[in-house]
C-alpha cells in the first residue's frame, strides 16, 4: 500500500523574542519575523532622516572573516552625523548584520538601505535569494501572504491578487523578518509571497534589507 504523501505547506513563525529568527532554518517556515520595538533614539533617528527630504540609495558588499567580525559601515548615513541618534543606528545596523552572519554563517553580506516614497515591488512576488533580512526603521513595513491567500500561479497578475485586507498581513517599522526565497535548498516554489506597500501620500520609509552572498 502507497503512503499517502500530503503536500508540503510553508508556514510563518512571529515573535517577540529575537530567538524566533532560527525557526526560518527549520523545513517548512518561509518567514520568521522578530516583532521588536525599536529603541527610541533609533525610532528618532529615522525619522529626523526621512523628515530632510532628501533621496538616500546606498549598498554595500560586507566581507566577514568571521560571522562575528565587526562589519565595515563606513560611509553609511555619514551625511546625518549631525543627527541624534546616529551612533545607535549604525550600531543597531552592525548588531543586523552579525545576527544575520552568524545565524547563517555567512562570509559576504549585501547590504541595502533606502529611503522610499513610492513602493519599490509593488506586486506580490517571490525572491530568487536563500534569504533575505528585511527591517523598515521607519514609515510602513513590508506585505505578505500566508499560504493560499493567492496562487502561485497568479503571480504578477494584478488582477488576481486579494482585495479583502483581513488576508494581507504587514509588518511593523522594526519588526526584522527573515524571508526565504526561492534559492533556498528545499524550499523551491514556496518562497515567501510579499510585495512593498504603497507608503501614505507624504510620508517615506527607511528600508534595509540584508541578502547572503556567500
Amino acid at each position: 500500500m502507497f503512503a499517502l504523501q500530503l503536500p508540503k505547506v510553508s508556514r510563518q513563525v512571529l515573535g517577540e523574542d529575537i530567538q524566533v529568527l532560527s525557526e526560518v532554518l527549520h523545513d517548512g517556515v518561509n518567514l520568521a519575523v522578530w516583532q521588536r520595538r525599536l529603541p527610541a533614539q533609533i525610532a528618532d533617528f529615522a525619522d529626523g532622516l526621512l523628515a530632510q527630504g532628501e533621496p538616500l540609495a546606498q549598498s554595500m558588499t560586507l566581507e566577514l572573516p568571521r560571522a562575528d567580525s565587526e562589519p565595515n559601515l563606513d560611509g553609511l548615513v555619514a551625511q546625518y552625523a549631525d543627527l541624534p541618534g546616529q551612533a545607535a543606528f549604525l550600531a543597531d545596523v552592525a548588531w543586523l548584520v552579525r545576527a544575520y552572519a552568524c545565524l547563517l554563517d555567512a562570509e559576504r553580506i549585501g547590504l541595502r538601505l533606502r529611503a522610499l516614497d513610492k513602493a519599490m515591488c509593488p506586486r506580490f512576488h517571490v525572491d530568487h535569494v536563500p534569504v533575505r533580512l528585511i527591517t523598515s526603521y521607519a514609515g510602513v513595513g513590508s506585505d505578505w501572504l500566508e499560504e493560499g491567500a493567492m496562487p502561485r500561479s497568479k503571480l504578477g497578475q494584478p488582477d488576481e491578487e486579494p482585495q479583502d485586507e483581513a488576508l494581507i498581513q504587514r509588518l511593523d517599522a522594526g519588526h526584522v523578518a527573515l524571508a526565504k526565497g526561492e534559492k533556498w535548498r528545499g524550499n523551491e516554489g514556496r518562497g515567501l509571497i510579499h510585495r512593498s506597500p504603497q507608503p501614505p501620500a507624504g510620508q517615506r520609509r527607511l528600508l534595509l534589507t540584508l541578502d547572503w552572498l556567500a
